[in-house]
Protein backbone atom coordinates (compact mmCIF):
# COMPACT_ATOMS: atom_id res chain seq x y z
CA UNK A 1 0.00 0.00 0.00
CA UNK A 2 1.47 3.34 -1.05
CA UNK A 3 2.04 6.28 1.25
CA UNK A 4 -0.57 9.03 1.06
CA UNK A 5 1.43 12.24 1.36
CA UNK A 6 -1.76 14.29 1.73
CA UNK A 7 -2.26 12.69 5.14
CA UNK A 8 0.94 14.24 6.48
CA UNK A 9 0.41 17.07 8.95
CA UNK A 10 2.91 19.27 7.10
CA UNK A 11 1.13 18.81 3.77
CA UNK A 12 -1.60 21.33 4.55
CA UNK A 13 1.10 23.84 5.58
CA UNK A 14 3.34 23.22 2.58
CA UNK A 15 2.77 26.64 1.03
CA UNK A 16 3.24 28.47 4.32
CA UNK A 17 6.49 26.60 4.80
CA UNK A 18 7.50 27.34 1.22
CA UNK A 19 6.72 31.05 1.43
CA UNK A 20 8.46 31.21 4.80
CA UNK A 21 11.54 29.88 3.04
CA UNK A 22 11.12 32.47 0.25
CA UNK A 23 10.78 35.25 2.85
CA UNK A 24 13.92 34.19 4.69
CA UNK A 25 15.78 33.85 1.39
CA UNK A 26 14.59 37.31 0.32
CA UNK A 27 15.72 39.02 3.53
CA UNK A 28 19.08 37.24 3.39
CA UNK A 29 19.66 38.19 -0.24
CA UNK A 30 18.69 41.83 0.32
CA UNK A 31 21.07 42.16 3.25
CA UNK A 32 23.80 40.40 1.28
CA UNK A 33 23.24 42.71 -1.68
CA UNK A 34 23.09 45.83 0.49
CA UNK A 35 26.25 45.07 2.43
CA UNK A 36 28.52 43.03 0.17
CA UNK A 37 27.64 42.95 -3.54
CA UNK A 38 28.67 45.00 -5.43
CA UNK A 39 30.22 46.51 -2.29
CA UNK A 40 30.21 50.16 -3.31
CA UNK A 41 28.18 52.99 -4.80
CA UNK A 42 27.99 54.16 -8.40
CA UNK A 43 28.08 57.68 -9.82
CA UNK A 44 24.32 57.40 -10.38
CA UNK A 45 23.83 56.74 -6.66
CA UNK A 46 25.94 59.78 -5.82
CA UNK A 47 23.78 61.89 -8.14
CA UNK A 48 20.69 60.53 -6.40
CA UNK A 49 22.08 61.59 -3.01
CA UNK A 50 22.79 65.08 -4.34
CA UNK A 51 19.24 65.34 -5.67
CA UNK A 52 17.76 64.05 -2.40
CA UNK A 53 19.70 66.67 -0.42
CA UNK A 54 17.99 69.51 -2.30
CA UNK A 55 14.57 68.65 -0.87
CA UNK A 56 13.13 71.04 1.68
CA UNK A 57 9.66 70.45 3.09
CA UNK A 58 9.31 74.20 3.68
CA UNK A 59 9.85 74.89 -0.03
CA UNK A 60 7.17 73.37 -2.25
CA UNK A 61 9.21 74.11 -5.37
CA UNK A 62 11.87 71.65 -4.19
CA UNK A 63 9.23 68.90 -4.24
CA UNK A 64 8.63 69.33 -7.97
CA UNK A 65 11.00 66.59 -9.11
CA UNK A 66 10.80 63.14 -10.60
CA UNK A 67 10.89 60.20 -8.18
CA UNK A 68 10.00 62.45 -5.24
CA UNK A 69 8.86 59.58 -2.92
CA UNK A 70 12.21 57.85 -3.29
CA UNK A 71 14.25 60.97 -2.68
CA UNK A 72 12.22 61.76 0.44
CA UNK A 73 13.03 58.30 1.79
CA UNK A 74 16.69 58.61 0.88
CA UNK A 75 16.95 62.01 2.54
CA UNK A 76 15.35 60.57 5.69
CA UNK A 77 17.73 57.60 5.67
CA UNK A 78 20.80 59.81 5.32
CA UNK A 79 19.53 62.25 7.96
CA UNK A 80 19.08 59.42 10.47
CA UNK A 81 22.11 57.26 9.70
CA UNK A 82 24.51 59.67 8.02
CA UNK A 83 26.10 59.24 4.61
CA UNK A 84 27.28 55.65 4.09
CA UNK A 85 26.95 52.96 1.46
CA UNK A 86 24.21 51.25 3.45
CA UNK A 87 22.17 54.38 4.27
CA UNK A 88 22.24 55.35 0.58
CA UNK A 89 20.95 51.91 -0.43
CA UNK A 90 18.55 51.39 2.50
CA UNK A 91 15.48 52.98 0.81
CA UNK A 92 15.91 50.68 -2.20
CA UNK A 93 16.26 47.62 0.04
CA UNK A 94 13.08 48.49 1.96
CA UNK A 95 11.10 49.21 -1.21
CA UNK A 96 12.43 46.01 -2.81
CA UNK A 97 11.14 44.03 0.16
CA UNK A 98 7.65 45.50 -0.21
CA UNK A 99 7.85 45.00 -3.97
CA UNK A 100 8.65 41.32 -3.47
CA UNK A 101 5.84 40.87 -0.93
CA UNK A 102 3.38 42.52 -3.29
CA UNK A 103 4.63 40.40 -6.18
CA UNK A 104 4.16 37.17 -4.22
CA UNK A 105 0.59 38.14 -3.27
CA UNK A 106 -0.15 39.22 -6.85
CA UNK A 107 1.08 35.92 -8.28
CA UNK A 108 -1.06 34.07 -5.72
CA UNK A 109 -4.09 35.99 -6.97
CA UNK A 110 -3.37 35.42 -10.66
CA UNK A 111 -2.06 31.83 -10.71
CA UNK A 112 -2.37 28.51 -8.96
CA UNK A 113 -0.43 28.27 -5.67
CA UNK A 114 2.28 25.97 -7.04
CA UNK A 115 2.92 28.19 -10.07
CA UNK A 116 2.88 31.33 -7.91
CA UNK A 117 5.46 29.82 -5.57
CA UNK A 118 7.82 28.74 -8.36
CA UNK A 119 7.57 32.09 -10.16
CA UNK A 120 8.14 33.95 -6.88
CA UNK A 121 11.35 32.04 -6.17
CA UNK A 122 12.71 32.73 -9.65
CA UNK A 123 11.71 36.41 -9.53
CA UNK A 124 13.28 37.30 -6.16
CA UNK A 125 16.54 35.53 -7.06
CA UNK A 126 16.83 37.11 -10.52
CA UNK A 127 20.03 39.09 -10.98
CA UNK A 128 18.10 42.10 -12.30
CA UNK A 129 15.85 42.25 -9.24
CA UNK A 130 18.77 41.93 -6.82
CA UNK A 131 20.69 44.64 -8.65
CA UNK A 132 17.92 47.24 -8.60
CA UNK A 133 17.07 46.18 -5.02
CA UNK A 134 20.49 47.32 -3.76
CA UNK A 135 20.93 50.20 -6.21
CA UNK A 136 20.60 53.48 -4.30
CA UNK A 137 18.69 55.13 -7.14
CA UNK A 138 14.94 55.34 -7.86
CA UNK A 139 15.05 52.37 -10.29
CA UNK A 140 13.21 50.16 -7.78
CA UNK A 141 10.15 52.44 -7.98
CA UNK A 142 9.32 51.14 -11.45
CA UNK A 143 8.88 47.68 -9.95
CA UNK A 144 7.16 48.84 -6.76
CA UNK A 145 4.48 50.95 -8.46
CA UNK A 146 3.76 48.35 -11.15
CA UNK A 147 3.36 45.54 -8.62
CA UNK A 148 1.12 47.42 -6.23
CA UNK A 149 -1.00 49.09 -8.89
CA UNK A 150 -1.75 45.70 -10.41
CA UNK A 151 -2.28 44.07 -7.02
CA UNK A 152 -4.61 46.80 -5.72
CA UNK A 153 -6.50 46.79 -9.01
CA UNK A 154 -6.89 43.02 -8.69
CA UNK A 155 -8.15 43.30 -5.10
CA UNK A 156 -10.71 45.92 -6.20
CA UNK A 157 -11.86 43.75 -9.11
CA UNK A 158 -12.16 40.69 -6.81
CA UNK A 159 -14.17 42.75 -4.28
CA UNK A 160 -11.74 41.80 -1.52
CA UNK A 161 -12.35 43.25 1.92
CA UNK A 162 -11.88 46.00 3.04
CA UNK A 163 -13.05 47.42 -0.27
CA UNK A 164 -12.74 51.12 0.59
CA UNK A 165 -9.15 50.73 1.78
CA UNK A 166 -8.04 49.17 -1.50
CA UNK A 167 -9.66 51.98 -3.50
CA UNK A 168 -8.00 54.68 -1.40
CA UNK A 169 -4.61 52.95 -1.60
CA UNK A 170 -4.98 52.49 -5.35
CA UNK A 171 -5.42 56.23 -5.94
CA UNK A 172 -2.60 57.07 -3.50
CA UNK A 173 -0.21 54.68 -5.27
CA UNK A 174 -1.42 55.94 -8.65
CA UNK A 175 -0.68 59.54 -7.69
CA UNK A 176 2.75 58.70 -6.25
CA UNK A 177 3.62 56.62 -9.32
CA UNK A 178 3.15 59.65 -11.58
CA UNK A 179 6.35 61.10 -10.10
CA UNK A 180 8.33 58.19 -11.59
CA UNK A 181 9.18 58.32 -15.31
CA UNK A 182 7.38 55.71 -17.45
CA UNK A 183 5.17 54.50 -14.56
CA UNK A 184 2.22 56.28 -16.11
CA UNK A 185 2.05 53.55 -18.75
CA UNK A 186 1.08 50.96 -16.15
CA UNK A 187 -1.90 53.19 -15.37
CA UNK A 188 -2.62 53.59 -19.08
CA UNK A 189 -2.63 49.81 -19.48
CA UNK A 190 -5.01 49.36 -16.55
CA UNK A 191 -7.28 52.15 -17.81
CA UNK A 192 -7.45 50.85 -21.38
CA UNK A 193 -8.09 47.31 -20.14
CA UNK A 194 -10.94 48.57 -17.95
CA UNK A 195 -12.48 50.31 -20.95
CA UNK A 196 -11.98 47.55 -23.53
CA UNK A 197 -12.67 44.37 -21.55
CA UNK A 198 -16.39 43.67 -20.94
CA UNK A 199 -15.98 42.07 -17.52
CA UNK A 200 -13.74 44.88 -16.26
CA UNK A 201 -16.22 47.47 -17.56
CA UNK A 202 -18.97 45.71 -15.60
CA UNK A 203 -16.86 45.76 -12.42
CA UNK A 204 -16.12 49.48 -12.80
CA UNK A 205 -19.83 50.26 -13.17
CA UNK A 206 -20.56 48.44 -9.91
CA UNK A 207 -18.09 50.49 -7.84
CA UNK A 208 -19.28 53.23 -5.51
CA UNK A 209 -18.91 56.50 -7.40
CA UNK A 210 -18.87 58.56 -4.18
CA UNK A 211 -15.96 56.60 -2.69
CA UNK A 212 -14.08 56.67 -5.97
CA UNK A 213 -14.48 60.44 -6.15
CA UNK A 214 -13.16 60.85 -2.59
CA UNK A 215 -10.13 58.68 -3.34
CA UNK A 216 -9.57 60.55 -6.61
CA UNK A 217 -9.48 63.92 -4.80
CA UNK A 218 -6.87 62.52 -2.42
CA UNK A 219 -4.74 61.49 -5.40
CA UNK A 220 -5.08 64.98 -6.93
CA UNK A 221 -3.77 66.55 -3.70
CA UNK A 222 -0.70 64.28 -3.78
CA UNK A 223 0.30 65.30 -7.30
CA UNK A 224 -0.03 69.07 -6.70
CA UNK A 225 3.77 69.61 -6.39
CA UNK A 226 4.30 67.66 -9.62
CA UNK A 227 1.58 69.61 -11.44
CA UNK A 228 3.11 72.94 -10.32
CA UNK A 229 6.52 71.74 -11.46
CA UNK A 230 5.23 70.72 -14.88
CA UNK A 231 3.49 74.10 -15.23
CA UNK A 232 6.75 75.92 -14.52
CA UNK A 233 8.99 73.53 -16.44
CA UNK A 234 7.34 71.49 -19.23
CA UNK A 235 10.57 69.46 -19.51
CA UNK A 236 9.59 67.80 -16.23
CA UNK A 237 6.41 66.52 -17.86
CA UNK A 238 8.36 65.17 -20.82
CA UNK A 239 10.67 63.36 -18.40
CA UNK A 240 7.71 61.73 -16.64
CA UNK A 241 6.33 60.59 -20.00
CA UNK A 242 9.73 59.26 -21.07
CA UNK A 243 9.93 61.59 -24.06
CA UNK A 244 13.60 62.50 -24.70
CA UNK A 245 14.64 66.09 -25.35
CA UNK A 246 16.43 64.96 -28.53
CA UNK A 247 15.21 62.17 -30.77
CA UNK A 248 17.64 59.24 -30.40
CA UNK A 249 18.90 56.80 -33.02
CA UNK A 250 16.10 54.23 -33.32
CA UNK A 251 18.41 51.66 -34.91
CA UNK A 252 21.04 51.98 -32.16
CA UNK A 253 18.39 51.75 -29.43
CA UNK A 254 16.76 48.67 -30.98
CA UNK A 255 20.16 46.97 -31.18
CA UNK A 256 20.77 47.88 -27.54
CA UNK A 257 17.40 46.43 -26.53
CA UNK A 258 18.19 43.20 -28.39
CA UNK A 259 21.51 43.01 -26.54
CA UNK A 260 19.84 43.66 -23.19
CA UNK A 261 17.18 40.98 -23.56
CA UNK A 262 18.43 38.49 -26.16
CA UNK A 263 22.21 38.90 -26.28
CA UNK A 264 22.98 35.48 -24.78
CA UNK A 265 25.95 34.76 -27.07
CA UNK A 266 27.54 38.15 -26.40
CA UNK A 267 26.85 39.00 -22.76
CA UNK A 268 27.78 42.52 -21.74
CA UNK A 269 29.33 43.58 -18.47
CA UNK A 270 28.81 47.25 -17.78
CA UNK A 271 26.92 48.94 -14.92
CA UNK A 272 23.99 46.59 -15.62
CA UNK A 273 24.89 43.07 -16.66
CA UNK A 274 23.08 42.00 -19.81
CA UNK A 275 21.11 40.14 -20.90
CA UNK A 276 19.00 41.04 -17.88
CA UNK A 277 17.46 37.54 -17.79
CA UNK A 278 19.07 34.20 -18.61
CA UNK A 279 18.30 32.09 -21.65
CA UNK A 280 16.17 29.60 -19.67
CA UNK A 281 13.94 32.34 -18.28
CA UNK A 282 13.46 34.00 -21.67
CA UNK A 283 12.52 30.68 -23.31
CA UNK A 284 9.75 30.19 -20.76
CA UNK A 285 8.75 33.85 -21.17
CA UNK A 286 8.45 33.27 -24.94
CA UNK A 287 6.20 30.28 -24.29
CA UNK A 288 4.17 32.41 -21.88
CA UNK A 289 3.75 35.10 -24.55
CA UNK A 290 2.44 32.49 -26.97
CA UNK A 291 -0.02 31.22 -24.36
CA UNK A 292 -1.10 34.76 -23.52
CA UNK A 293 -1.94 35.50 -27.14
CA UNK A 294 -3.90 32.26 -27.37
CA UNK A 295 -5.98 33.27 -24.32
CA UNK A 296 -6.17 36.98 -25.13
CA UNK A 297 -9.85 37.17 -24.26
CA UNK A 298 -9.10 37.04 -20.50
CA UNK A 299 -8.78 40.22 -18.43
CA UNK A 300 -5.26 39.32 -17.37
CA UNK A 301 -4.17 38.88 -20.99
CA UNK A 302 -5.71 42.25 -21.90
CA UNK A 303 -3.71 44.00 -19.19
CA UNK A 304 -0.34 42.41 -19.98
CA UNK A 305 -0.67 42.70 -23.77
CA UNK A 306 -1.76 46.36 -23.66
CA UNK A 307 0.98 47.09 -21.13
CA UNK A 308 3.65 45.58 -23.38
CA UNK A 309 2.29 47.44 -26.42
CA UNK A 310 2.56 50.70 -24.47
CA UNK A 311 6.12 49.93 -23.38
CA UNK A 312 7.56 48.96 -26.78
CA UNK A 313 7.74 52.49 -28.30
CA UNK A 314 8.80 53.96 -24.94
CA UNK A 315 11.64 51.46 -24.54
CA UNK A 316 12.89 52.22 -28.02
CA UNK A 317 13.43 55.83 -26.92
CA UNK A 318 14.51 54.89 -23.36
CA UNK A 319 16.37 51.56 -23.69
CA UNK A 320 18.16 51.88 -20.34
CA UNK A 321 14.90 51.73 -18.34
CA UNK A 322 14.88 47.93 -18.20
CA UNK A 323 13.29 47.87 -14.73
CA UNK A 324 9.87 48.83 -16.20
CA UNK A 325 9.70 45.44 -17.95
CA UNK A 326 10.42 43.38 -14.83
CA UNK A 327 6.81 42.73 -13.78
CA UNK A 328 5.44 41.99 -17.28
CA UNK A 329 8.28 39.50 -17.82
CA UNK A 330 7.59 37.81 -14.47
CA UNK A 331 3.90 37.51 -15.37
CA UNK A 332 4.85 35.97 -18.72
CA UNK A 333 7.24 33.64 -16.90
CA UNK A 334 4.46 32.47 -14.57
CA UNK A 335 2.15 32.02 -17.56
CA UNK A 336 4.78 29.90 -19.29
CA UNK A 337 5.35 27.74 -16.20
CA UNK A 338 1.61 27.25 -15.80
CA UNK A 339 1.28 26.15 -19.42
CA UNK A 340 4.22 23.72 -19.19
CA UNK A 341 2.90 22.09 -16.03
CA UNK A 342 -0.67 22.02 -17.34
CA UNK A 343 0.46 20.43 -20.59
CA UNK A 344 2.26 17.64 -18.71
CA UNK A 345 -0.77 16.95 -16.52
CA UNK A 346 -3.00 16.75 -19.58
CA UNK A 347 -0.72 14.08 -21.02
CA UNK A 348 -1.22 11.90 -17.94
CA UNK A 349 -4.59 12.86 -16.42
CA UNK A 350 -5.00 9.62 -14.44
CA UNK A 351 -1.45 8.34 -13.89
CA UNK A 352 -0.25 9.58 -10.49
CA UNK A 353 3.27 8.25 -11.00
CA UNK A 354 3.71 10.14 -14.28
CA UNK A 355 2.33 13.30 -12.69
CA UNK A 356 4.83 13.06 -9.83
CA UNK A 357 7.66 12.14 -12.21
CA UNK A 358 6.92 15.28 -14.17
CA UNK A 359 7.78 17.35 -11.11
CA UNK A 360 11.38 16.09 -11.16
CA UNK A 361 12.47 17.89 -14.36
CA UNK A 362 10.40 20.93 -13.29
CA UNK A 363 12.25 21.11 -9.96
CA UNK A 364 15.56 20.73 -11.79
CA UNK A 365 14.56 23.48 -14.23
CA UNK A 366 13.51 25.93 -11.51
CA UNK A 367 16.58 25.07 -9.44
CA UNK A 368 18.82 25.78 -12.43
CA UNK A 369 17.09 29.12 -13.09
CA UNK A 370 17.43 30.15 -9.45
CA UNK A 371 21.08 29.08 -9.30
CA UNK A 372 21.82 30.89 -12.56
CA UNK A 373 20.23 34.11 -11.33
CA UNK A 374 22.15 34.05 -8.05
CA UNK A 375 25.41 33.11 -9.75
CA UNK A 376 25.13 35.87 -12.35
CA UNK A 377 24.49 38.44 -9.65
CA UNK A 378 27.02 37.36 -7.01
CA UNK A 379 29.93 36.67 -9.36
CA UNK A 380 29.08 39.17 -12.09
CA UNK A 381 28.73 42.21 -9.87
CA UNK A 382 31.64 41.23 -7.65
CA UNK A 383 34.28 40.08 -10.14
CA UNK A 384 33.45 41.29 -13.68
CA UNK A 385 36.11 43.99 -14.33
CA UNK A 386 33.90 46.32 -16.36
CA UNK A 387 31.11 46.09 -13.80
CA UNK A 388 33.10 46.41 -10.58
CA UNK A 389 34.84 49.52 -11.91
CA UNK A 390 31.49 51.36 -11.82
CA UNK A 391 31.20 51.08 -8.03
CA UNK A 392 33.30 53.06 -5.60
CA UNK A 393 34.22 51.89 -2.10
CA UNK A 394 35.53 55.33 -1.17
CA UNK A 395 33.00 56.10 1.57
CA UNK A 396 33.94 52.98 3.54
CA UNK A 397 37.67 53.44 2.82
CA UNK A 398 37.90 57.09 3.87
CA UNK A 399 40.21 57.18 6.94
CA UNK A 400 38.20 57.76 10.12
CA UNK A 401 40.50 60.47 11.47
CA UNK A 402 40.39 62.60 8.31
CA UNK A 403 40.08 66.30 9.12
CA UNK A 404 40.64 67.77 5.66
CA UNK A 405 39.68 66.04 2.41
CA UNK A 406 40.88 67.43 -0.90
CA UNK A 407 38.53 66.72 -3.82
CA UNK A 408 38.04 67.92 -7.37
CA UNK A 409 35.36 70.43 -8.37
CA UNK A 410 33.28 67.56 -9.83
CA UNK A 411 33.42 65.63 -6.54
CA UNK A 412 32.66 68.66 -4.39
CA UNK A 413 28.80 68.53 -4.39
CA UNK A 414 28.70 64.93 -3.12
CA UNK A 415 31.38 65.34 -0.47
CA UNK A 416 29.77 68.54 0.78
CA UNK A 417 26.81 66.36 1.72
CA UNK A 418 29.19 63.92 3.46
CA UNK A 419 30.60 66.88 5.41
CA UNK A 420 27.10 67.77 6.66
CA UNK A 421 27.11 64.61 8.77
CA UNK A 422 30.79 64.80 9.75
CA UNK A 423 31.19 68.11 11.57
CA UNK A 424 34.97 67.76 12.00
CA UNK A 425 35.56 67.11 8.29
CA UNK A 426 36.54 69.95 5.98
CA UNK A 427 36.02 69.51 2.23
CA UNK A 428 38.32 71.66 0.09
CA UNK A 429 39.78 71.79 -3.39
CA UNK A 430 43.11 73.24 -2.20
CA UNK A 431 44.90 71.92 0.91
CA UNK A 432 46.14 73.75 3.98
CA UNK A 433 47.49 72.75 7.38
CA UNK A 434 49.95 70.05 8.30
CA UNK A 435 48.05 67.00 7.05
CA UNK A 436 45.26 66.25 4.61
CA UNK A 437 43.78 63.40 2.58
CA UNK A 438 43.27 63.63 -1.19
CA UNK A 439 41.07 61.49 -3.40
CA UNK A 440 42.62 59.67 -6.34
CA UNK A 441 41.17 62.25 -8.73
CA UNK A 442 42.67 65.11 -6.67
CA UNK A 443 46.07 63.43 -6.26
CA UNK A 444 49.00 65.48 -7.51
CA UNK A 445 52.30 66.91 -6.33
CA UNK A 446 51.65 69.49 -3.63
CA UNK A 447 54.49 71.84 -2.76
CA UNK A 448 55.85 71.31 0.78
CA UNK A 449 53.81 68.09 1.20
CA UNK A 450 54.79 64.46 0.85
CA UNK A 451 52.68 61.29 0.53
CA UNK A 452 52.78 59.50 3.87
CA UNK A 453 50.28 56.67 3.23
CA UNK A 454 48.08 55.26 0.44
CA UNK A 455 44.61 53.81 1.11
CA UNK A 456 43.75 51.08 -1.42
CA UNK A 457 40.71 49.04 -2.46
CA UNK A 458 40.41 45.45 -3.66
CA UNK A 459 40.03 46.34 -7.35
CA UNK A 460 42.88 45.58 -9.72
CA UNK A 461 42.58 48.92 -11.50
CA UNK A 462 42.72 52.28 -9.72
CA UNK A 463 43.09 50.48 -6.40
CA UNK A 464 44.74 53.56 -4.87
CA UNK A 465 41.77 55.53 -3.58
CA UNK A 466 43.13 58.03 -1.01
CA UNK A 467 46.50 59.64 -0.43
CA UNK A 468 47.45 60.84 3.04
CA UNK A 469 49.73 63.88 2.74
CA UNK A 470 51.88 65.33 5.49
CA UNK A 471 53.87 68.56 5.54
CA UNK A 472 57.54 68.09 4.84
CA UNK A 473 59.99 69.09 7.58
CA UNK A 474 61.98 72.14 6.56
Amino acid sequence: MGIDVTSFYTYRWRYWIGYGFVGALLVGLLLFAGLYVPGGISSQEMESVIKSSTISLSNIDSLAMTNLPYHLLQKASITIFGVSDFSIKLPSLILAFFSAIGLIVLLRRWFRPNIAFLASVIAVTASQFLFIAQNGTPDILSVLWAVWLLLLGTLIAKRAQPRTLWKVLFFIVSALSLYTPLSIYALVALGLSAVLHPHLRYIIRQLSKRRLAGAFVLGIIIIIPLALGVAKSPELGLSVLGIPAEWPSVKANVLLLVQQYLGFSLPSSTRLMTPVFGLGVMLIVGFGMYKLIRTRQSAQSYIVIIWLLCLVPILITNPLHTSVTFLPIVLLLATGLSSLLGYWYRLFPRNPYARVAGLVPLVILVGALVFNGLERYMYGYHYAPKTVANFSQDLSLLPKNTRQLVVTAEQLPFYQIVKTYHKDLAIVTEPSGNEFVATLAAKKTYTTYRIDRIVTSTTYKHADRFYVYKKTVE
